[in-house]
């Protein structure tokens, strides 16, 4: 059974934390470590999974969950031009 892209969307946001998880508090990720973890080939099909990735950060950054950075500075995704970066958000 094909996954949905509400289903793929969850699965990214939950490698998202994982990863975020085993990194130090102040640690980054860029989405296309998300991507990697996420994809089940061994080619560069990963790539499909950047923008969903992206989504995935913004949706957890609306949670409360992750900020999203960008020359370590946090953030809007209306500001976000170019490559970010992911982490836990600061307490």
């Amino acid at each position: 059974m094909a996954e949905t892209d509400r289903q793929l969307g969850r699965r990214l946001e939950q490698v998202i934390m994982d990863l975020l998880e085993r990194r130090a508090a102040t640690s980054s990720i860029c989405p296309s470590d998300a991507a990697r973890e996420a994809y089940e080939g061994d080619d560069g099909g990963w790539r499909a999974l950047m923008e969903p990735a992206r989504r995935a950060a913004w949706r957890l950054v609306a949670a409360g969950k992750a900020e999203v950075t960008q020359a370590g500075r946090p953030v809007t995704q209306t500001q976000a031009r170019g490559p970010i970066r992911i982490r836990r958000l600061s307490r």
